[in-house]
């Protein structure tokens, strides 16, 4: 299942260390099977707030992405970025092919205190024990 390096760049500015952090990083990653989705792009904030900038890189899986994480070639490069860039960056798995959205909510519905169902003569018994 493909997983997805998702970096938010608080202060993003030029400088040479970043240039040469962007020349190479692509080397580190391809043998990994990661890809750029999102890179040096415009981003438009439709809720909240988000300055910065924003990376994704697509991965075939978690073990790839820790495996690139952890690798001597990206850990070589990774000060060029990190000592002038603050960022947040987490790995998370995509969803499995044919995954329903409505179904995941339909579970969390049935989960809710007092939802009619197997859950709700507990819920009763809870009010007056």
């Amino acid at each position: 299942m493909t997983a997805y390096a998702i970096a938010h760049l608080h202060n993003p500015a030029p400088h040479p260390d970043v240039a040469e952090y962007i020349e190479r990083i692509s080397a580190t990653f391809e043998p990994y099977g990661g890809r750029f989705l999102v890179h040096g792009a415009q981003h438009e904030v439709m809720e909240g707030s988000w300055a910065g900038g924003v990376v994704v890189i697509a991965f075939p899986g978690m073990a790839e992405a820790r495996a690139w994480w952890d690798s001597p070639a990206y850990q070589e490069i990774a000060p060029l970025r990190s000592r002038h860039i603050a960022s947040d960056i987490v790995f998370v798995p995509g969803v499995p092919e044919g995954y329903d959205a409505g179904a995941t909510g339909r579970a969390m519905r049935e989960s809710l205190p007092g939802w009619p169902g197997p859950g709700l003569g507990r819920v009763l018994l809870q009010e007056y024990v």
